[in-house]
């Protein structure tokens, strides 16, 4: 496993990392035990950087990943999860109020069974008020910070642009790191665009969604998924293409999500074991750059094409 700095926090985390938002059934009901299994073998096997939110499965991750957690030393992880965004009885909440931000760290605390948590981040940041999250949300994540409560305050969101609004408009050190999602996965490189101006301001980069949400599977977008039709159609003619040489498109997603040597870790979802050491043998093997060349010619026409976030 690479492991690779995240800005300038000190955290060097895994190439490859794990996104808990699986734990939480969100995509579909799981085996919580294989859930727990799948955690523990992420971190044998060399992942240190797990992501969760109160948001997935509305607590349900975050409950299961605290099961899984249990079962392992603090040390050889670092946690993250986020603030702003809820759900309770299938009904979505945004709340980026300060008050409510120290409120849902301690929750998430205890849901966890951990005593910090390495990276609390503003979730979904396209929701909110910026001006809240600035002047609100941010500061009260700071107050936790200075009192050990969490180590590293970052941000999250899919409109690329927002993150520059708000890394401009507070002091250095303020945003240490970013999530992006489905922006720099095989059919959009848009994140690429900022890695210089991130860096220049000292902000670790987290990508999320090589598979961006499902699209680039051999099964293809769920039904629920946002993006376009043309969109979609053209990720299965390249799924196709992938399969036709015996070369599955999720493994060369997941290659070339990690291949970015700025871009310090990529985020895969799964709550089943054997599903997390697969994903793990195609990052450590080197990409077959014809087969990307001739798959983001197919994509071609679709490239950096993106949808708003729900």
């Amino acid at each position: 496993m690479d492991y690779r700095p995240l800005g300038t926090t000190g955290l060097h985390v895994s190439a490859l990392s794990l996104g808990a938002s699986s734990l939480g059934g969100v995509f579909h009901n799981i085996d919580e035990n294989k859930g727990i299994d799948t955690v523990c073998t992420a971190v044998e096997q060399g992942i240190n950087f797990i992501d969760v939110s109160p948001y997935y499965g509305f607590l349900k991750a975050e409950q299961v990943l605290g099961r899984a957690l249990r079962q392992i030393p603090r040390e050889q992880y670092y946690l993250s999860t986020k603030v702003g965004r809820y759900g309770q009885d299938g009904v979505k909440s945004w709340d980026y109020s300060g008050s409510r931000a120290i409120r849902s760290v301690e929750e998430s605390l205890a849901r966890l069974h951990v005593d910090y948590i390495d990276l609390i981040n503003v979730h979904d940041i396209e929701f909110s008020d910026l001006q809240q999250v600035i002047n609100e949300t941010l500061p009260a994540l700071h107050s936790l910070k200075e009192a050990g409560v969490v180590k590293h305050v970052g941000i999250t969101g899919l409109p690329l642009a927002l993150f520059q609004q708000v890394i401009d408009q507070t002091p250095a050190g303020t945003v240490e790191t970013v999530l992006s999602f489905c922006h720099y996965c095989l059919n959009d490189t848009t994140l690429a665009d900022y890695v210089e101006y991130l860096k220049a301001h000292n902000v670790g980069i987290i990508n999320a969604s090589p598979l961006a949400m499902g699209m680039l599977s051999e099964r293809g977008a769920p039904e629920w998924h946002p993006a376009s039709v043309e969109l979609k159609q053209y990720a299965r003619q390249a799924a196709a293409f992938c399969m036709s040489q015996g070369y599955p498109i999720e493994k060369l997603a997941i290659q070339f999500a990690v291949s970015h040597p700025s871009i310090a870790t990529t985020l895969v979802s799964t709550a089943r074991p054997e599903a997390i050491r697969q994903n793990i043998a195609w990052a450590t093997e080197p990409i077959d750059t014809e087969l990307l060349e001739r798959v983001q010619q197919i994509l071609q026409p679709v490239m950096s094409e993106t949808w708003e976030n729900s």
